[in-house]
């Protein structure tokens, strides 16, 4: 029966080509480095190395860093399809898709610049990508769907995320974000008072209600008395206004949540281009 397979176009195990692969590993948080951090990929993509015939001629890693001016300039995804492009590899290899990158949008193009040179992509937990083949467009439409659903898996988790924050907050909970000025958040997420700002913080109060000091007044004698602000800086009069007023407070967080929307949409709509433009 081997005979008859191998006969038929297969090739045998032993007479398969060796590839130079570039291996590519992905964390976007903190708390992945505790989950499935680099050294449970690196595991992993090497265990499927040894169990193929391909070897392994660089590992490349990607960590995104949270507050840093573009985190999706990925060094080690540029590095990896410009050895694909210079013909120093034959493709690359990954942990799983989700590794590969966080959207199907992006996992998308990255693919398309590696078959573009001739490249070969692999998972080590579903083996080889294949390119797309017009004659069998159902191989795209799978690719996709399950690249869609791992993406909506994500949103719901996300969404869970949020809601919960918001019912928390809704009781009157702490939920996320920076603490205001005079306090603190525990390791186990909650808020504590910090004395000595809690005793400037209600003394701006009192200037506020009892002298009749506006914010910026209230900021020049908050600096004089050299009281340094949440961040360690200077006090200023829109600061003040956040931390005395409850409804300047909401305003400036859902303007900054406009803002995170807006950027975001926008990092959505270049991630692909960024990807394509690397070595194209």
């Amino acid at each position: 029966m081997p005979n008859i397979v191998y006969a038929l176009g297969m090739v045998k195990p032993s007479e398969a080509p060796r590839l130079r692969l570039v291996a590519l590993l992905r964390v976007s948080t903190a708390g992945q480095v505790d989950g499935y951090g680099f050294d449970s990929q690196d595991k992993d993509v090497k265990r499927w190395a040894r169990s193929s015939p391909h070897r392994i001629v660089k590992t490349l890693r990607d960590e995104a860093v949270t507050g840093r001016a573009d985190e999706d300039d990925r060094l080690g995804l540029a590095e990896a399809l410009t050895m694909v492009a210079n013909g120093d590899a034959d493709g690359i290899v990954f942990p799983n898709m989700d590794r590969l990158a966080r959207n199907m949008t992006q996992q998308e193009a990255i693919l398309a610049v590696v078959w573009a040179h001739g490249g070969r992509a692999f998972s080590a937990d579903g083996g080889e990508v294949v390119p797309d083949d017009e004659d069998d467009p159902m191989r795209t439409f799978v690719r996709q769907v399950m690249g869609a659903a791992a993406q909506l898996e994500r949103g719901l988790i996300a969404k869970r995320l949020r809601n919960g924050r918001r019912n928390k907050a809704a009781v009157g909970g702490y939920a996320h974000g920076a603490p205001r000025y005079g306090q603190q958040t525990t390791k186990d997420k909650e808020l504590t008072v910090l004395p000595e700002e809690e005793d400037r913080r209600r003394q701006m109060e009192r200037w506020h209600a009892e002298e009749g000091l506006g914010y910026r007044a209230i900021a020049q004698r908050a600096n004089a008395l050299g009281w340094k602000a949440k961040r360690g800086g200077e006090w200023h009069a829109t600061t003040v206004q956040r931390m005395l007023s409850n409804a300047a407070r909401e305003k400036a967080n859902a303007q900054a949540a406009l803002g995170r929307k807006r950027a975001k949409e926008e990092q959505q709509r270049t991630r692909a281009n960024k990807v394509l433009g690397r070595v194209l």
